[in-house]
C-alpha cells in the first residue's frame, strides 16, 4: 500500500505545504516538498510503482503471482499513462463499489484537489479579496493558498465565509471546507485549528 497526503504527521519532519510522503510496508520510501509540475508528479508516481512492483504483497503457500483486480490495474495504468481525468473515474467506480478501498480513496482526493486547483490561475486569491461574498471565488482562493502553503489563510477565508452564509450556502462552504481539512493529516495543528474555528462559526 502507498499512502500520499499533502502533509504527514510531524514524525516525518514536515515544515512545507504541501508535502508528499510515500509510505510502503510502514516506512517512508520517497517524498517531495513544495507544489511540482504535473508532469513531474507522474514521473515520481512512476517510479514509486516501479521500485514497490511486486515488493509489498504479504508472503504466501503459492509462487504464482497475486492477481490484480482489472479495475484496480485499468485505473493504475490510466494513471502511469498520464490520463488523469479517466483515472479519477476509475478510481471513483472503485470507490463506489467499496467505499473502504484505501488506495481508491486516497487516488481519488488526491487527483480531484489537483485537477480542480491547478486549473486555477494566481489571480484567484486577489479576485476572492474583491468579492469576499462570492462562494465560488472563495473556492478557488482557498486551493490556490493551499498549493502556496497559506494552508492557515485559505482556512481562515472559508470559515469566515461560513460566518456569513446561511442555509444552501452556508452547508457547500461546510463541505468545501471539511474537504480540505481531509487532504491532510487529522492530527496536523492547523487542521485542529481550523476545525475549532468552524465548529465556532456554526455555533
Amino acid at each position: 500500500n502507498v499512502d500520499v497526503s499533502p502533509r504527514v504527521a510531524q514524525i516525518f519532519g514536515v515544515e512545507v505545504v504541501p508535502t508528499v510522503v510515500a509510505l510502503a510496508a510502514g516506512q517512508p520510501l520517497s517524498s517531495f516538498q513544495g507544489m511540482q509540475p504535473a508532469e513531474q508528479l507522474r514521473r515520481w508516481i512512476d517510479s514509486l510503482l516501479s521500485a514497490t512492483a511486486g515488493k509489498l504483497g504479504g508472503a504466501t503457500d503459492s509462487d504464482e503471482p497475486e492477481e490484480v483486480d482489472p479495475a484496480l490495474a485499468q485505473a493504475r495504468r490510466q494513471l502511469e499513462d498520464s490520463e488523469l481525468g479517466a483515472a479519477l473515474d476509475s478510481y471513483q467506480a472503485i470507490l463506489d463499489d467499496d467505499p473502504n478501498h484505501a488506495e481508491a480513496k486516497g487516488a481519488v482526493r488526491q487527483i480531484a484537489f489537483l485537477m480542480r486547483a491547478t486549473a486555477h490561475g494566481p489571480e484567484a486569491v486577489a479576485a476572492s479579496d474583491a468579492a469576499p461574498d462570492d462562494i465560488e471565488a472563495a473556492f478557488a482562493a482557498a486551493d490556490v493558498q493551499i498549493l502556496s502553503q497559506d494552508v492557515e489563510g485559505a482556512f481562515g477565508r472559508l470559515v469566515a465565509l461560513v460566518r456569513r452564509t446561511a442555509g444552501d450556502e452556508r452547508t457547500a462552504v461546510r463541505t468545501r471546507l471539511i474537504e480540505l481539512f481531509e487532504l491532510f493529516d487529522p492530527a496536523d495543528p492547523e487542521v485542529i485549528a481550523g476545525r475549532r474555528q468552524l465548529a465556532n462559526a456554526l455555533y
